[in-house]
């Protein structure tokens, strides 16, 4: 019952701070012209979304930040190794996106860091990972009972940490492209990942991604269609570091190919067109990522980011069954 309520209380926390930031922050990113560059390859209906007010991630990340650091100061919430990861990684991914933002707005264009330079900082943060992995004891190995896998890697474990974190923090930033999209499926995965923590003994990571969750939820209010905000890569590469990571440190990686696979599909569906294009010098879907295939079959926005949405409840309830059993 203790549990319940802690849990529901952080669910508030994330979400009633989030809601009021955004209050005040939108106004103040419209004052200081922080607008985002809508690129001219995407639909013509995306332009009048041009100046819209981005480094929404913040409304989000804040809160989070700030709530967790009351639980811990207020001794609520046990500042535990694996904890201190995860916001390592929360806060150094929500730096990355921050320069990028930043970058592109300096530049006046949607191009911030290069591709090389994300890989290099990422490269580093990971290195960090795994070093503070192994040293709070961390297991090298990949087990998956019920699929009966279990592989030590060793060091090869500080490449698959790599791999996974530039994957999901990627892949959210790829999805987000329309008003919602990425946020409510973040959302979704958040609480599957937040109730499979919580089921598994991982109480801290739990409490976490429910603060997380109601904070997302807030942040919704704005970003819903029409969008008064976008989250940026502030917000998306924050976001999908944060998910692959708490899959790492709850052993649910393959769990995370199931709650987040619709991330998965979008970063897959960019990876096939570039692929069909060059052998077959065709296009294989209208426009990638695919939720601009079905804005070209000429979908509304809302509909899409629905039909979306749908699948990743389907999938988030299908990833807690699985990751509780497993």
């Amino acid at each position: 019952m203790y549990l319940l309520t802690k849990s529901i209380l952080a669910v508030m926390i994330g979400f009633i701070s989030s809601v009021v930031l955004g209050f005040f922050l939108i106004p103040l990113l419209k004052k200081l012209h922080v607008g985002q560059k809508i690129s001219t390859y995407v639909s013509t209906r995306h332009q009048v979304k041009e100046g819209t007010p981005t480094l929404g991630g913040l409304i989000f990340i804040l809160p989070t930040l700030l709530a967790v650091s009351f639980l811990i100061l207020t001794n609520r919430m046990e500042l535990t190794e694996d904890l201190k990861i995860v916001l390592f990684v929360f806060i150094a991914y929500a730096f990355i996106g921050f320069l990028d933002d930043f970058l592109s707005l300096k530049k006046g264009k949607n191009e911030g860091l290069t591709t090389i330079q994300k890989l290099l900082m990422q490269l580093v943060i990971s290195l960090v990972v795994f070093y503070l992995y192994i040293q709070s004891g961390g297991q090298t190995r990949l087990v998956v009972s019920t699929l009966g896998i279990n592989i030590e890697m060793k060091w090869l474990y500080g490449i698959f940490i790599l791999f996974i974190l530039v994957g999901s923090s990627n892949a959210v930033n790829l999805t987000d492209g329309l008003d919602g999209l990425a946020g409510g499926l973040s959302a979704m995965a958040f609480i599957a990942f937040s109730l499979i923590s919580l089921r598994v003994g991982y109480i801290d990571m739990g409490i976490f991604t429910l603060i997380l969750t109601g904070a997302l939820v807030g942040f919704l209010f704005y970003n819903a269609y029409p969008a008064k905000v976008f989250m940026g890569d502030t917000g998306s590469l924050s976001l999908g570091a944060v998910m692959g990571i708490i899959a790492i440190l709850t052993h649910r990686e393959i769990t995370l190919l199931i709650v987040a696979f619709v991330f998965v599909f979008e970063t897959l569906s960019v990876i096939f067109q570039v692929i069909w294009v060059k052998c077959f010098n065709k296009k294989l879907f209208l426009m990638t990522p695919i939720h601009h295939h079905f804005e070209k079959l000429g979908m509304p926005e809302v509909d899409i980011v629905r039909m979306f949405w749908l699948v990743g409840l389907m999938l988030a309830m299908a990833g807690i069954i699985f990751g509780v059993w497993i």
